[in-house]
């Protein structure tokens, strides 16, 4: 594949579930999630559900699979639970779920993120996969993570994810 045909399938508009996983955060006051949805929609993409969620397994499992039914769901970003304290669960809860798993998408994070944060960077398990043909990304939940990974990864690579994930 050229340059050119790299170019044109990342600049493809999606449609994009959000689901914040957080035992602290209110509609009211998630900035992390109103961050993603701002940048996404600013790239024209289409936010088409926005979930906020306790760190419960349960509540995960169930979220995803819901979401991964939908047909107008192309990609599913969680915000949160990426850490390595007790309640962080997403990536332990998800991670048997992906049929594939993307691991660049969490090394290229973390490395862009160690130039911001320092070796704090190496908490983080942010990770991505694929489930049911749905690209899965999973970030932490502070604003300037979610603002790095939309910025710097997601929103230059989305339509080209979505390609190869439903071919």
């Amino acid at each position: 594949m050229g340059r050119k045909e790299h170019l044109e399938r990342s600049k493809k508009s999606v449609n994009v579930a959000i689901v914040v996983v957080s035992d602290s955060k209110t509609k009211d006051t998630d900035e992390s999630g109103r961050i993603a949805c701002g940048l996404l929609k600013k790239k024209g993409h289409s936010i088409v559900s926005c979930d906020l969620i306790g760190n419960d397994s349960n509540a995960i499992v169930s979220t995803l699979s819901r979401l991964t039914n939908r047909t107008d769901v192309d990609v599913i970003l969680t915000i949160g639970g990426t850490g390595i304290s007790k309640n962080d669960i997403t990536v332990d809860t998800l991670s048997p779920l992906l049929e594939k798993k993307l691991e660049g998408f969490g090394e290229m994070f973390r490395t862009m993120s160690f130039k911001q944060v320092g070796t704090g960077a190496l908490m983080s398990r942010s990770t991505a996969g694929v489930i049911n043909r749905k690209v899965v990304l999973c970030v932490p939940g502070s604003t300037g993570a979610v603002e790095l990974a939309v910025k710097r990864i997601i929103i230059p690579e989305i339509g080209h994810m979505v390609y190869e994930a439903t071919r």
